[in-house]
Formats: structure tokens, C-alpha cells, sequence
């Protein structure tokens, strides 16, 4: 099926991406994905940049508490997730960033 695809098929989250970057051009650049897999879908995606994501999800006016936190790679890296409906696309704002170890009390071990 996927071969007699048209960029028609993608209209959806090209048209939010088109609108997001009209309305909120001034805010900091993701790492911008979308697939034929998921055609109503726009990943926006920040590594290493909480400050971008936070600037996003206030901007798509998405609750705090409506962002899904959780770690991977054995506790080194956390990720916050949140979607949203925008111009017909689900928006979903993905940030990576390091966690950052505990001072050891007392000095070094």
C-alpha cells in the first residue's frame, strides 16, 4: 500500500506544521517527524532542551499536569510526553534530557 501514497496523505500534520510555524515561529526548533504510519500524527521532539519543550506545551496550552513523565536508559535519562489536538493533527511534544545525579552529601565518596 505504501508505495501508491501521495504527500496528499500526510495533509493533516503538514497542515498543523504549516500553521505551528506561522503562529509560533519564534519558539525553539524541534526535531520535527512525520509518518505515513501514523498520517494525523506530528511529533515535535526536543533532546537535551526541557526549556523548549515547557515553551511549547504552554504555547499548545497543554496542563502540566497532563504530561507523562518517565526514565529510561537504567535511570540516566527522563522523558516528558504530552499530546494535543491542533489544526486537526495529534501533536505530541517529546523531550529527552540527562538526569542529573545527587550531590553526595559530606563531599566525594
Amino acid at each position: 500500500m505504501s508505495e501508491n501514497l501521495t504527500l496528499d496523505y500526510v495533509a493533516v500534520p503538514l497542515r498543523a506544521l504549516r500553521l505551528l510555524t506561522a503562529d509560533f515561529g519564534h519558539l525553539p526548533a524541534p526535531d520535527v517527524h512525520v509518518s505515513t504510519t501514523y498520517p494525523e500524527r506530528l511529533k515535535l521532539t526536543f533532546h537535551d532542551d526541557l526549556p523548549g519543550f515547557e515553551a511549547w506545551r504552554e504555547a499548545l496550552g497543554v496542563a502540566p499536569d497532563a504530561v507523562a513523565y518517565r526514565e529510561q536508559s537504567d535511570g540516566r535519562t527522563r522523558v516528558l510526553r504530552a499530546s494535543v489536538d491542533h489544526a486537526g493533527a495529534v501533536v505530541r511534544l517529546t523531550a529527552y534530557a540527562d538526569v542529573v545525579a545527587p550531590a553526595l552529601v559530606g563531599g566525594a565518596a
